[in-house]
């Protein structure tokens, strides 16, 4: 939790020291109550020894869900904003959250919009959830906003995590079957290696290949183990810029199998994000712009930055998308529809359920075909290197029988 050092006044006089509390109001509200009329206060920074270490957004996904379903019923119900802001920040359980609302409930109590006290803390509320927020809050449908947000998000986070676990799975199997090959290679193979120099006779390829392999792998492993750190570096290097992030998004994009996987996850969140903008009554060049940042693939990204030139020219908002191959005629010709029918966010939130269902059946499909295709592969490999071993020694047991 933060510190905070005031200077203040009690019955004794002028009073120094420190206090630790979830916020700032805290820390009044406490010193207040102990008799203390703070007359200045300032937070402590915190030391890399004391805060608390958080690694991308602080508050986890599945907290934050709980809070917007929560603060939809408690607004539902007619419970003030700052009320439900304040009664939230003390049942949730996440420490982050928690020191947020607090002091977006001091901001509500000056006055401020919520979308306003929210907005300062960038890495817990996103620009999608503050411009739907600040939608909300003029439409006067606050409820249905954070219904919508909520949706939202648990929709994204069902399709990223079927994107992950179709990416890992084979990625395991992968880093598995090549620690078995390094095992093999440097802890079993050597062992036969004198026995096949006091046989003295000429060694079949495949014997020959693996027995270099195994003295090559002995010597330069370090070599191997840096080329993975190598490529671990250079990709979250190359992820970090955009320029070049581009090339590594489209040639993802056009990876057989897995790249078409990627498309329509892709698909499915911006339709979906852009569909909830759409229904929170965002305008559509504003959204359109939330949606280019929040973007996961810098491909699609700029095709909707095409798509935003196209509609301030007045133009349609697929022509861009219909020259583009990351965009099939299905997603083109209902966006269309939507566009000449006046019902564009219902058209995009049907795209987004098509796709977020494809994304499902190919991730189970993917998993059923890796599977086999691995197993296999690995049975080769290992298989090799055993009949490498095997076919040698039998000709050496032949010739001791003889």
């Amino acid at each position: 939790m933060p510190k905070f050092k005031y200077v203040g006044r009690d019955r004794n006089g002028k009073r120094e020291g420190s206090i630790i509390s979830t916020s700032r109001r805290e820390a009044f509200i406490k010193l207040k109550e102990e008799g203390i009329r703070v007359l200045h206060m300032d937070e402590v920074p915190e030391s890399i020894f004391t805060k608390d270490i958080t690694i991308g957004n602080p508050v986890k996904l599945q907290d934050f869900v709980v809070y917007l379903r929560q603060f939809s019923t408690l607004i539902r119900a007619g419970v003030p904003v700052v009320e439900a802001t304040n009664v939230l920040a003390n049942q949730t359980e996440s420490k982050a959250l928690k020191r947020a609302l607090l002091d977006v409930e001091g901001d509500l109590r000056q006055g401020n919009s919520l979308s306003f006290a929210t907005a300062k803390y960038p890495k817990i509320f996103s620009t999608m959830f503050i411009n739907m927020i600040k939608a909300g809050e003029a439409s006067g449908a606050l409820d249905e906003t954070l219904d919508r947000i909520a949706t939202q998000y648990e929709k994204q986070h069902e399709t990223k995590q079927k994107i992950i676990s179709a990416l890992i799975y084979p990625a395991v199997l992968g880093v598995i079957a090549i620690a078995v090959i390094i095992f093999l290679l440097v802890g079993v193979v050597p062992t036969f290696v004198s026995m096949f120099a006091d046989f003295g006779a000429q060694l079949p390829f495949i014997t020959r290949f693996v027995l270099g392999s195994s003295e090559w792998m002995q010597s330069y492993w370090w070599l191997v183990l840096g080329l993975f750190a190598f490529l671990f570096v250079g990709i979250s290097i190359v992820r970090k810029q955009k320029n070049s992030k581009y090339y590594l998004d489209y040639f993802l994009l056009k990876l057989p199998i897995f790249g078409k996987l990627l498309q329509k996850a892709s698909i499915a969140r911006l339709t979906r994000t852009l569909s909830s903008l759409l229904s929170s009554s965002v305008p559509i060049l504003q959204a359109i712009a939330i949606v280019e940042k929040i973007a996961d693939n810098e491909v699609i990204a700029k095709v909707l930055a095409n798509a935003r030139g196209s509609l301030e020219k007045g133009e349609s908002l697929t022509t861009p998308m219909k020259a583009h191959w990351a965009f099939p005629p299905l997603v083109t010709q209902m966006i269309s529809i939507g566009e000449s029918t006046g019902s564009l966010d219902v058209m995009l939130d049907k795209i987004a359920e098509f796709y977020e269902k494809e994304v499902d059946n190919a991730t189970d499909r993917l998993k059923s075909l890796i599977e086999p295709i691995m197993i296999v592969l690995l049975a080769t490999i290992v298989g090799t290197i055993v009949t490498a071993i095997l076919v040698p020694m039998f000709d050496i047991f032949n010739h001791i029988q003889m």
